[in-house]
């Protein structure tokens, strides 16, 4: 049986998403695990330690007073100048509590350099909004005391029954064609290991920048393209989509903040994942 044995409390943003419920389902057998939750659903509404929470209309401050976190884990998702407020909130609980805030931030936080791969210590800079909004919120934890810190930049992240692989799932059930993109040079993980990475940075207090994408680089058409067949044993249209002429990157891969080799990923090995 597992026991509790960390005395830590942790609170996940967000933990009825996609991968906020992953992270809460890895972490609450083994820590006082809380969450919140936007849309009703019975497996929530039913469990003392989820909060609903609409980042739009109700304050932060209220489920942070009553969890009393030590860990935050912000897997938010919803309108980004609500989240903007959201996270000043958390910080500022944070600094004034001396706790920690692991924050989900993404490959997109490089979305303007197209020509190489980025790293930990690269100098972010996006052309999207949603690049811009992860942008922002990693500045704003970044003049946090370092130990109070963490951001994890993510790829693609897939899993067994994923929104993408659901999408991918939906477009060859109605005969409709999978978008691939040929000129895309990316990196991916499952959603598996990244709960596991998250589950071992929180146990050795690790902080700073983390890309928790495969130590390999993948191209999109290529990587979906084998997704694909895996799912369907009939022929599936696919949808080639130039965004560019060149070759563009968008991958965040590990170089200085490595994890232990257990907790790195290939792509090949997000592919046999899926394959089962």
């Amino acid at each position: 049986m597992k026991t509790k044995v960390h005395k830590h409390k942790i609170l996940i943003l967000g933990a009825s998403g996609y991968l906020g419920n992953a992270i809460y389902k890895e972490l609450c057998d083994y820590f006082r695990t809380y969450g919140t939750y936007f849309t009703p659903k019975k497996e929530f509404e039913n469990n003392a330690h989820m909060f609903h929470y609409n980042v739009k209309e109700d304050d932060i401050y209220e489920i942070l007073e009553i969890t009393k976190p030590d860990i935050i884990i912000s897997a938010l998702r919803g309108d980004f100048h609500a989240q903007t407020i959201a996270h000043t909130h958390i910080a500022e609980y944070a600094l004034e509590h001396n706790s920690k805030i692991i924050f989900l931030s993404s490959a997109n936080a490089f979305d303007a350099y197209s020509k190489y791969p980025s790293y930990e210590t690269d100098k972010t800079l996006s052309h999207s909004i949603y690049g811009h909004f992860k942008i922002k919120i990693e500045n704003m934890l970044l003049r946090m005391p370092k130990k109070q810190v963490a951001i994890l930049r993510l790829p693609m992240v897939f899993g067994s029954n994923c929104p993408r692989i659901q999408e991918i799932k939906a477009n060859i059930a109605d005969n409709e064609a999978v978008e691939i993109f040929p000129n895309l040079i990316m990196n991916v993980t499952l959603d598996k290991k990244v709960t596991q990475q998250i589950h071992y940075i929180i146990n050795r207090n690790k902080y700073g920048v983390f890309h928790l994408g495969s130590t390999d680089l993948v191209h999109h058409d290529e990587f979906i393209s084998q997704l694909v067949s895996s799912i369907s044993q009939t022929k599936v249209a696919l949808k080639r989509v130039y965004t560019t002429n060149e070759d563009r990157y968008l991958a965040v891969l590990p170089k200085y903040n490595k994890l232990p080799k257990h907790l790195q990923i290939t792509s090949e090995v997000v592919l046999e994942e899926l394959n089962k």
